[in-house]
């Protein structure tokens, strides 16, 4: 990372909520221009940071302190980078919302999508679902709390290569500039490369659907298919992503990008990535549940499949893969007969949607 002068340090910490994989590789980046503030619900890891500076064993930089408290953190920090799981987000929003003020903004690193459901009803229950029950992280925060300056990372940001220092780049997206504005002198560097977006809904839309087709790639890999079928695979996975971010409000050129194609290409050949790894593991015939239990971060692309199968059935939109993917996880169909529909399934047309 780039050596930053002391006229660039910020002067209030940066506050990171969330310390997993990927917001630990985001609080470092943000030590480089100043001090950060992370929020942690285990008090272990807080006594960790803050007595030995390290995070899981791994040294972390000393400008980086830790608190349960989340009156502390919005009472310290203007802007925030929430890192948390799709699983925990509404939650910890909830948490954090009455602390929260106008003046805050918000900046979310979290591929997922919430529910908007009636009152008493589940997923399980919802057989179909409109796009007003379906919430990106943007819309749950904007919903949840009174913070208007709102903004999102999406890209190719494999969590174990940013804490290496590999060359990388993200996406800030938010309908304010100020906000991208600050997203990108705080995160830039020499190694890594922040581009700005307007369309923060279909840049949050992307970075959600590409965790559906890595799970399919990681599938065609566990059953050591090759090259030539994951080109297939991220090529129609691309199109589906468009047609179904589309449907759901984003733009083209948001799925085109480092947001979309980008991260489809980094995760689609990743051993690193969660959704990758779970299609792996039940192309080898591994159970749904087993996998689920084994892994130490959510994999979202498990919840968006059934999220977005829902939704499908309120539409006149098909998604093959999508819809072959869901009857993989929750209803048992082999993967190699998914595959077999795949190869089979009448598309006549190459590009579709310029």
């Amino acid at each position: 990372m780039d050596s930053t002068s002391s006229s660039d340090k910020t002067q209030k910490p940066i506050g990171v909520v969330g310390v997993g994989s990927f917001g630990a590789a985001i609080a470092i980046m943000l030590a480089e221009k100043g001090d950060v503030l992370v929020y942690a619900r285990n008090q272990e890891i807080v006594e960790e940071i803050n007595s030995s500076q390290t995070l899981s064993g791994k040294a972390i930089p000393a400008n980086i302190k830790a608190t349960t408290s989340p009156e502390e953190v919005c009472k310290n920090c203007d802007l925030l980078f929430f890192m948390i799981s799709s699983s925990g987000f509404q939650e910890v929003t909830r948490t954090f919302a009455p602390f929260l003020f106008p003046y805050h903004v918000i900046i979310h690193g979290t591929k997922g999508l919430c529910l908007n459901l009636p009152e008493g009803k589940t997923l399980d229950q919802m057989e179909r679902m409109k796009r007003s029950q379906i919430l990106t992280m943007s819309e749950l925060i904007m919903e949840e709390t009174v913070v208007v300056r709102v903004g999102c990372l999406a890209g190719p940001n494999l969590s174990k290569e940013l804490r290496q220092g590999q060359p990388a780049a993200t996406v800030v997206a938010s309908k304010y500039n100020e906000v991208i504005l600050e997203g990108q002198r705080l995160l830039r560097s020499e190694k890594f490369q922040v581009y700005g977006n307007s369309d923060i809904v279909g840049v949050e839309l992307s970075g959600v659907l590409k965790n559906i087709i890595a799970i399919a790639a990681g599938a065609l890999a566990g059953l050591g298919l090759g090259e030539n079928a994951k080109g297939l695979l991220i090529s129609r996975g691309m199109v589906e992503m468009i047609h179904l971010g589309n449907e759901l409000g984003g733009s083209i050129k948001s799925v085109m990008g480092l947001a979309g194609v980008g991260d489809l290409v980094a995760t689609c050949n990743s051993s690193n990535s969660r959704n990758y790894t779970v299609g792996y593991r039940l192309a080898k015939g591994e159970k749904l549940k087993d996998i689920i239990a084994d892994m130490e971060e959510v994999a979202e692309g498990i919840n968006t499949v059934r999220i977005i199968k829902a939704f499908l059935e309120s539409t006149d939109l098909r998604a093959p893969i999508t819809e072959n993917l869901y009857k993989v996880l929750f209803e048992d169909l082999p993967i190699s007969d998914a595959l077999q529909f795949l190869m089979k399934y009448p598309f006549s047309v190459d590009v579709d949607f310029v």
